[in-house]
């Protein structure tokens, strides 16, 4: 499929750049949020997860270094998967991972078949996309979950486009759980949660969905 402007833009210099950034081991990613949020992601990631079978199959759309697949894979989750727009960054995560399977790919078109995951997540992806992209960003979450989609992005309560270092038309805060429920019904909320930020009024929000079919 054609390149989005905002996928020439995440997977070229300024990709690169935020990548070189951001690349923290565990231990500073759980510092970065505690000092956001007061509590750690190790910790957000129990909450939501801890009663979810280990053996379950996982999908992490925009790895990035893969942090968030390791924090999973420190958990004792064993069957992970990630897919990432930025060659650069699958590189440096297949250097710093083991035993997880990671491939270029976009959520505009997820290469994996129908309800081939247990769960599909996201962790601030879904706010780089267009809103006129979004639905179908959603909708390839939704197709390629058998069960659980878990997601944690900007929140507001409407969609709102936000300055990032200078650069329009990358970043989008949004009420993305209200999306996935309006445009999939069967999907039901397990859990969310509203997280703000310590030293200013930015609001995250953390959601885990369910399809009620299931």
């Amino acid at each position: 499929m054609e390149k989005t402007y905002q996928m020439n833009f995440w997977s070229g210099e300024f990709g690169i750049n935020y990548t070189l950034r951001n690349d923290l081991s565990l231990e500073e990613l759980d510092k970065l949020y505690i000092n956001n949020f007061g509590i750690s992601r190790t910790d957000l990631n129990t909450e939501f997860l801890s009663f979810l079978d280990k053996k379950i199959r996982i999908l992490e759309v925009g790895t990035n270094v893969g942090l968030q697949l390791l924090n999973l894979q420190r958990m004792g989750f064993k069957d992970l998967l990630g897919i990432e727009i930025m060659d650069y960054a699958v590189e440096l995560a297949k250097k710093r991972t083991k035993n997880i399977n990671l491939v270029t790919a976009s959520v505009l078109n997820i290469p994996f078949k129908d309800s081939f995951f247990d769960m599909v997540f996201t962790s601030r992806v879904l706010i780089h996309v267009h809103p006129k992209d979004l639905p179908k960003a959603i909708d390839e979450i939704y197709r390629t979950s058998r069960e659980y989609i878990w997601c944690f992005e900007y929140f507001s309560d409407t969609c709102q486009e936000i300055n990032y270092r200078g650069n329009k038309n990358v970043l989008w805060k949004n009420n993305f759980m209200k999306i996935f429920l309006e445009r999939h019904p069967d999907l039901e909320v397990v859990k969310e949660k509203k997280f703000k930020y310590k030293n200013n009024n930015n609001v995250d929000m953390m959601f885990l969905l369910r399809k009620s079919f299931v």
